[in-house]
C-alpha cells in the first residue's frame, strides 16, 4: 500500500461531537505534562475544579488504548481534560499549575517516565486560551535557565483513558507519583 508523506495518518484525530459539554457553567481546558495520574492529582486539588478525566489526545490513531499509546504509534500524549468553574478559578490560574507541576524543558520526559506520550503540551480550546497559554509560557520562560519545549495546540479529540487510570492516584490513597524537578 502506497503512502503518502502528508497523509491523514500523522494528523490529529478530528475531534468527535462532545456529549454533555461537561458540568454546566464550566469551562474545559486539556493539559499534558507527563504521567497523568499526577497531573489529574494536582489539578483535581484546585478549587474551581469541578471534574476532571486522564486520557489521549494530540495523536493520530482513533479509539487509542494505553497499550497502543505506550507503544509510541498512536501519536497521543498522556493528558487531563479540566472542566473548571470560571468564576471560581481562572484559566491562568490553571496555567500557572501547569507550569509548576512538571519539567516543561524536558522533552518527551517527565521524571522516570520518557516517551513522546510524555511531552509537555498545552491542547487550547479556543483563541483565548491560545493567548494565554503563549502569554503563560513567556512569562515562565523568564524563570528557566532551559527553553521551554512544551507543545501549544488546538485541542483535538480527548478519548478517556481505561477506568482503572481515573483517579489513579487517589484510589490508592497518595498524593501525588513523582517529584517535580525543574
Amino acid at each position: 500500500m502506497l503512502k503518502l508523506k502528508n497523509s491523514s495518518e500523522n494528523r490529529p484525530a478530528p475531534a468527535p461531537p462532545f456529549e454533555g459539554h461537561g458540568p454546566a457553567g464550566a469551562e474545559r481546558a486539556t493539559f499534558a505534562a507527563g504521567c497523568f495520574w499526577g497531573v489529574e492529582a494536582a489539578f483535581r486539588n484546585i478549587p474551581g475544579v469541578v471534574q476532571t478525566t486522564v486520557g489521549y489526545t494530540g495523536g493520530h490513531v482513533p479509539d487509542p488504548t494505553y497499550r497502543k499509546v505506550c507503544g509510541h504509534r498512536t501519536g497521543h500524549a498522556e493528558a487531563v481534560e479540566v472542566w473548571f468553574d470560571p468564576a471560581r478559578v481562572s484559566y491562568a490560574d490553571l496555567l500557572e499549575t501547569f507550569w509548576n507541576i512538571h519539567n516543561p524543558t524536558s522533552r518527551n520526559r517527565q521524571g522516570f517516565d520518557f516517551g513522546s506520550q510524555y511531552r509537555s503540551a498545552i491542547f487550547f480550546h479556543d483563541e483565548t486560551q491560545q493567548a494565554a497559554a503563549i502569554e503563560s509560557r513567556e512569562t515562565a520562560q523568564k524563570t528557566l535557565k532551559r527553553p521551554i519545549v512544551t507543545q501549544l495546540a488546538p485541542a483535538s479529540a480527548f478519548y478517556r483513558a481505561e477506568e482503572y487510570h481515573q483517579r489513579y492516584l487517589e484510589k490508592r490513597g497518595q498524593a501525588s507519583c513523582a517529584v517535580t524537578v525543574h
